[in-house]
This record gives C-alpha cells, structure tokens and sequence, in this order.
C-alpha cells in the first residue's frame, strides 16, 4: 500500500459524501412519492473497466447497490458496442435482468472521464410510479411474462455528448400513465449526475487522478481482507435451511428457497442448488439481483466491513441455470421484493446456526406492495403506489424492531399525512398489530395494522405480498411470527384474496376500505429464558395478549 492510512480515511469519506448528497439531491427534487419520501433509489460510484462498486450512498437503497453492478456493466458493453463512451453520455434503461430489480426501477448510468480517459462511471436508479404494463404501479401478481408488468427499455443514450435526447426523454414520459411524475423523476436523477460529476471533479482536482485510483484498490481490498477476517472467526462447517414463498401469483402453491452455507477457512459458499426452479408468475429474480440480496444479508451481519465489491471476494455463490434465482426474459419478476427478503431470510438463518451471536430472526418478509389507480375523470388519472412495514426480527441482544422496513433497504415508510395529501384516500387506521412477533428470549417486532378507505368515486386496487401461508421465522429456538393479512371491505361485504395477500383488479366505490395486517419479525431464543420484566412490559403496553407470550 502507497497511501497512509489518514488519506486512505479521507478518500473513503470524501466518496461517501458525493454519493451521499447526489442520494440527498435526488430525495429533494423527485416528484413521486415512493422516491421523495420512502428513498426508494439509490447512487453509487462503480469501476471503469469492470463496473464493481467502488462506493454507495449511505441513504438509498442497499439492494440497488449489489445489483447495479451489473447494470453499469451491461452500459459498459453497450458503450463499447457503439464505439465506446464520451463525456457528456448519459445511458438511461430499466432492463431487470441483467440491470436488475425490476422495470419500475429506472437506470441512469454516466462516464467520468479524467484528461480524456475513462477514469469510472456514476450512476442513479430510482423507482418510477408507472412504466406502462397491464396493472397501474406495475406489481401485477398475474403476469406470466415481461411484457404485462410494464416497458422494457434497453440501454440507449439519454445524452449524447451533453446534448439531451427530447425522442428519449418524451419516450419515457408516454410509457408512464403519470408522465409528469416521470418528467420530475428523470430530471431529478439527472441533476444527482450533474452534481456528483461535480464533486468527483473537485476530489480529482485535490488529490490527483493517480491518489484517487489507489484509493479505489486499496478500499476494494480493505474490505475483501476484513471480510475474509469475518469468516475466519465462524466454525467450519455447512449450514442448511429451507424457507418458502407463498405462491408465484398464478398458482397456490409454496415456492421453495433453500441455502446450504459452506464456511471453510476465510471463505464462505453460498449454495443455492436446492431452491425451485423458475415459475409461471413474477416471483423470479435475475442473477444479479439474488448476489445483491446476499451482499446485503453480509452486510447486515458483517457491519464493520466496507461497502463495496470486495465484501464479496471471498463469497462463492453458487446460482443453478433457470432456477427462482436466475430469471431470464421474457419472466416476470415485478415482485423481487419478496424474492430476496426470503434469500436473506435463509442467510440470517444458517449464519444463526453457524454463529448464535451474529444473526437474527427473519423480518416480516413482505414489502406488500399497494397499488390503487382512481380514472373516474380521464384526464386526471393517479396512480398511488406505496409498501408497508412489519416486525423485523428478534436479536441477540434486543427485540425486534416494531413496524420498520424490510432489511433490504433503508426506504422509510411514505408517512400518511403525504399519502392523503397526495391520493384521495384517507387512513382510518395505522396501528401496532398485537400478538404479532414471534415469541422468544428476545421478542420479535410487531407488525401493523392499517385500514386504507377511498375518498375518490371509484379505483382499481391491486396488491403483490408474500408470508400469508408461512410466517417468518425465528432463530435458535425462537417463535415465528404471525403471518400476513389483506382483506377488502367493498359495500359492506368481506373480500379475502384466494392467494393470500395476492390480488388484482379489486375496484373499490367511494367508503370502501382495504384492511392490512401485517407480519411480525421472527423471534430470537427460547421464550423460557425472557425475562418477567419484559413479560410484564409487553403486557403492559398491549404488544401481547396473551400470558404465554
């Protein structure tokens, strides 16, 4: 190593900041909801050859990070394709299956170049209300191929040489139903760009071209060696668990997720061979969103190490050809969200097994995506898209958190006084769930209850979420937790969903209402060995119900 650790340090936080305020940039000019509020996008700073991340965003979501990855190296062979990237380029896309996630989640991806060389690639993804599809919002529990979850957009330029594209920007406006949410998003992520490159030019410009490039090495090792350090202090051995998804959406029937985790030395094999193969419906997920899923699930476990391509350099994972985990067009795979909650659900599981100490119960498992698009006046369409919370899972030091995210972000919950104020719709409920976390020496946490009534004439509802047939579980001993509940209250009558917490094209007259009970988190030891106190607590405060709890 040529450069001493306090410039190493800097370099490190230098590069955080610039990702970080084009996350904060993005947050404060987007126009929708589900990006301005929840955070649902993230930035990063990726390799210039091989398109490795090199840095993220403290504030975007961690799964995007893993997977775009994959989507700088798909701009990369596009670039190269037409005679290679300059400066002022921009390539815009949302291809899920080499790119990652699924269609809603857009893909801006920028060279940066440094005395006319390419020196790296920055990059932005953000979730889009609407990309077209079959079901407004696009998580379509019914489709059974690409094309009925939205538009498929390949890489192609945005800018050319700093010149914007109208034809390209007007294209990505006509596929949405609310194209000025997606004129006010792409403008966004295109001032993210513009001021990262920015920043970045000012980090060249104080440390040297060569010092900033050396850093990029040196911080890619430093994490590969600490992560190798990490794994060194589990016992040898192979850890295996199985965990499943309710249905794929077409077909009531459970969907198999199995990890059999290989730890040997400083190395970890992460064998997915025994996971169902793929499926009719839009649970699959592509490659690279499943090495994303398990980059994260790392990173839960593993906190100290940093964020970047080498945590996964001692990592073999080990993905079979056409399995759940490796989706191929033209399968769906809207619901990824579900996918990769129940890949790492089986991480923090055999990690539990391997070391007690290190991991915890499953979260709620579901991000129950909500869709409901109100057209009683045709020129004032809307569409609201949102996700709820749930129980994460009980700790060896601690319960559960109550009513947070799913461990696959750091998205916040959109809070109901935006919802209202930007949907007619009023919530009548927002509540803990009782009796919902798995039981154990460290409780999970509660899910929630919402209720959701219409204020507009009329909508189409549609919702896409998973554990209504299995409730997350807990670890070393610890209870699962309650499992998922979607119900619609249409002219007074009960509604349940015949695939659990699947649903489409439920249509709602103004007072009817959409009834949620969310999962809690999985619990963590043996209930005999919690306290009285937090027995004593938990009855106190009406988490439980019940006395055995």
């Amino acid at each position: 190593m040529t450069l001493d650790p306090v410039t190493l340090a800097v370099l490190q936080g230098r590069l955080e900041q610039i990702v970080d305020e084009m996350d904060a940039t993005l947050f404060r000019s987007a126009f929708n909801p589900i990006i301005a509020e929840a955070h649902d996008a993230s930035h990063g700073i990726y390799d210039a050859t091989t398109g490795a991340t090199v840095a993220q965003g403290s504030a975007g979501l961690p799964v995007f990070v893993g997977s775009m990855a994959g989507a700088v190296a798909l701009t990369i062979d596009a670039a190269n394709a037409s005679g290679g990237p300059s400066e002022g380029d921009i390539w815009i896309f949302n291809d899920p299956y080499r790119g990652g996630t699924h269609l809603n989640d857009m893909k801006l991806v920028q060279p940066f170049f440094v005395d006319g060389d390419l020196f790296c690639w920055l990059a932005s993804v953000g979730h889009y209300t609407d990309v077209g599809g079959s079901v407004p919002g696009n998580y379509n529990p019914a489709a059974v191929e690409s094309a009925q979850e939205g538009v498929l957009i390949p890489p192609m330029k945005l800018r050319d040489r700093g010149v914007l594209r109208d034809d390209v920007v007007n294209l990505i406006r006509s596929i949405s139903r609310v194209p000025v949410n997606a004129y006010g998003d792409l403008q966004g992520q295109l001032n993210s760009l513009h001021l990262g490159t920015a920043r970045f030019t000012t980090l060249v410009d104080d440390f040297g071209a060569t010092t900033v490039a050396e850093g990029f090495s040196e911080l890619t090792a430093r994490a590969a060696e600490l992560m190798r350090s990490r794994i060194a202090g589990l016992p040898d051995g192979t850890y295996s668990l199985d965990d499943h998804l309710d249905n794929d959406g077409n077909t009531d029937e459970l969907i198999q997720v199995a990890l059999d985790l290989t730890i040997d030395g400083d190395e970890m094999v992460l064998d997915f061979s025994r996971t169902s193969t793929a499926v009719a419906g839009p649970v699959n997920i592509s490659r690279s969103t499943a090495i994303a899923a398990c980059y994260v699930a790392l990173k839960h476990i593993f906190l100290d190490v940093p964020a970047n391509a080498g945590c996964l350099e001692p990592i073999d994972i080990r993905i079979p050809d056409g399995s759940l985990l490796d989706a191929t067009w033209p399968r769906p795979v809207a619901g990824y969200t579900e996918t990769i909650l129940r890949v790492m659900d089986v991480m923090f599981g055999t990690l539990a097994e391997a070391d007690p100490a290190i991991s915890n119960g499953s979260s709620y498992g579901t991000i129950n995506a909500l869709s409901i698009a109100g057209a009683a006046d045709p020129d004032n369409r809307w569409v609201m898209f949102t996700f709820y919370g749930g129980g994460l899972g009980g700790s060896p030091v601690s319960d559960g958190l109550n009513h947070g995210n799913a461990p696959l972000s750091t998205a916040t919950i959109p809070p109901v006084e935006v919802l209202e104020a930007s949907y007619p719709v009023r919530y009548t409920r927002w509540s803990l769930r009782p009796d919902s976390g798995g039981h154990g020496e460290h409780r999970g946490g509660l899910g929630a209850e919402y209720e959701i009534e219409l204020l507009d004439e009329a909508a189409d509802v549609f919702v896409f979420g998973d554990r209504a047939r299995v409730g997350p579980p807990g670890v070393v001993g610890g209870g699962a937790a309650a499992t998922n509940d979607i119900r619609f209250i249409v002219d007074g009558k009960e509604i349940v969903p015949d695939l659990g917490s699947k649903a489409i094209g439920v249509v709602l007259q103004r007072g009817d209402r959409i009834v949620m009970s969310t999962p809690g988190g999985g619990g963590y030891g043996n209930r005999a060995d919690r306290t009285d106190s937090d027995i004593e607590r938990d009855l106190r405060l009406g988490y439980v119900t019940k006395t055995e709890q």
